[in-house]
């Protein structure tokens, strides 16, 4: 389908739903894994150090592998990609049901299985993206929430599957759910935006262009008049140049935010339950803690992505995630003086709220910064870079807990890692928008003029600088280069 703009609606709200299943299928399916340590720690008889790392290595290459997952969505399709990855997932979950060692799990469930679920995650979420406009935030919102809901329910489900049918059993009903991504697959259709194309004009206008190719474009368009056709034929350089936007500014902030982000947000779910048993909880209420968490991060999804969609904020989503990162880190500072469970259930409350807002939060603030064309691209670098954060940062955490005694550095780190996060991307804005006013009193205060000359019956006008040292930066008009 062809479409000048995103509909906002019609079948994009199938793409949401689907969105919805693969955050399901994938995110939900990965934290359920954590109920067969037990099983797999008494069958196999080893410690909880070498069992956890097949819960690691599922995360790790989910995030590690997103870009491949973005790499054949773009070259191949969505349908392809996501269809793949569930064919990919089921085969490594029933291959981990007759698991022999845990070496074979690390393999099946953690290499297989992560590989699947990488190839669906990103393109899922990038189509999101692309029929979504005016109610993206929304959209991201439902759609994200799939991983909190799905968490809730499935969670007692595995539980009783695993008492019913023995870990392998599990499994391997596991292995039949998650074919379901291929569904999710089928119901992905293609769309086709105008600003997937971009004439030359719009090509020289992007910031992350080399000034290089931009001078080889601007000479082309002066010196050939055939060139005055571009304005009406689409020049898709997202095909060959799909990846050119790592050459952004914005986005090379946002990436390194993201690794701080990640590294902050990661040792506090496996530690909360932990922490809370060593101040005196029991463990019943340790694991409500856990729970409440979970269901308010599905609230913390869909009622902020709904809030920045109004008008009143939608221009300022990008300090709308800052501040729900900054939250989340400032929790993180205080629990360490929240030592009872009438304290801890607070910290619960307001930490799953804002996870779930900046989670929501993250496909949008991609999009704003690439734009929609290389959202499937860039989504593929952002959930590459939480790989190795989510990787290191538990262990690093529980050296702390070791070499201290305690939880507190832990959990300082992780605050301050989360703040320096949003520190960063607030320093950027206000370094942008400083700029931005330099540049406005450069633009005022500097002369121009205009030198015409004709070719035939066609006249070229180019504007030049009297002090072009000073104002290099400064951007060509595209109308220079028009025909008169």
């Amino acid at each position: 389908a062809r479409h000048t703009s995103p509909p906002d609606g019609g079948w994009g709200w199938m793409i949401v739903a689907g969105c919805f299943l693969v955050t399901i299928c994938t995110r939900a399916v990965t934290r359920c894994i954590s109920i067969f340590f037990v099983e797999f720690q008494a069958y196999f008889g080893q410690d909880y150090a070498r069992t956890a790392w097949i819960h690691s290595i599922v995360d790790c290459a989910t995030m590690l592998c997103a870009p491949l997952g973005s790499l054949i969505s773009n070259h191949v399709s969505c349908q392809v990609g996501i269809m793949l990855g569930g064919l990919l997932a089921s085969t490594g979950l029933i291959l981990s049901s007759f698991a022999t060692s845990l070496e074979h799990l690390y393999l099946s469930l953690g290499v297989l299985t992560g590989l699947g679920f990488a190839l669906c995650y990103s393109p899922a979420i990038a189509m999101v993206g692309k029929y979504f406009n005016k109610r993206k935030a929304l959209a991201y919102g439902i759609a994200m929430s799939g991983s909190g809901i799905g968490t809730f329910i499935l969670a007692p489900v595995v539980q009783l599957l695993i008492e019913q049918f023995s870990w392998r059993g599990a499994l391997l009903i596991l292995g039949g759910f998650v074919l379901n991504l291929c569904v999710c697959g089928a119901l992905m259709r293609p769309i086709s935006l105008k600003e997937d194309c971009k004439t030359a004009p719009e090509f020289l206008e992007q910031d992350y262009v080399p000034e290089t190719e931009k001078q080889d474009l601007k000479r082309m368009f002066i010196c050939s008049p055939l060139i005055k056709l571009w304005p009406h034929e689409c020049l898709c350089y997202c095909s060959w140049k799909e990846y050119d936007f790592l050459l952004m500014p914005g986005f090379m902030v946002l990436a390194v935010s993201v690794l701080f982000m990640a590294y902050g947000c990661s040792p506090l779910f496996v530690y909360l339950v932990p922490y809370a048993l060593s101040v005196g909880v029991s463990h019943h209420q340790a694991a409500f803690l856990m729970s409440i968490l979970g269901v308010i991060d599905i609230i913390g999804n869909i009622t902020f992505g709904w809030l920045t969609d109004r008008r009143c904020l939608k221009k300022h989503r990008y300090f709308c995630y800052l501040f729900a990162v900054g939250m989340d880190g400032l929790c993180c500072l205080f629990l360490p003086v929240l030592q009872s469970f009438p304290l801890l259930v607070p910290f619960s409350f307001t930490f799953g709220y804002f996870d779930g807002a900046y989670v929501t939060l993250i496909p949008v603030m991609t999009a704003d910064v690439v734009g929609t064309s290389l959202l499937s691209s860039a989504l593929g670098v952002v959930y590459f870079l939480h790989a190795i954060p989510y990787l290191v940062s538990p262990p690093v955490a529980g050296w702390l807990v070791d070499t201290t005694g305690s939880y507190t550095a832990s959990f300082l780190l992780c605050g301050f890692s989360m703040i320096f996060s949003s520190a960063l991307l607030c320093f950027a804005r206000l370094a942008k928008k400083i700029k931005r006013m330099h540049l406005r009193s450069l633009t005022g205060n500097t002369a121009l003029k205009q030198h015409i000359w004709t070719n035939g019956a066609i006249a070229y006008s180019v504007t030049a600088e009297l002090d072009q040292k000073d104002v290099e930066f400064l951007a060509v008009d595209t109308n220079s280069f028009s025909n008169r």
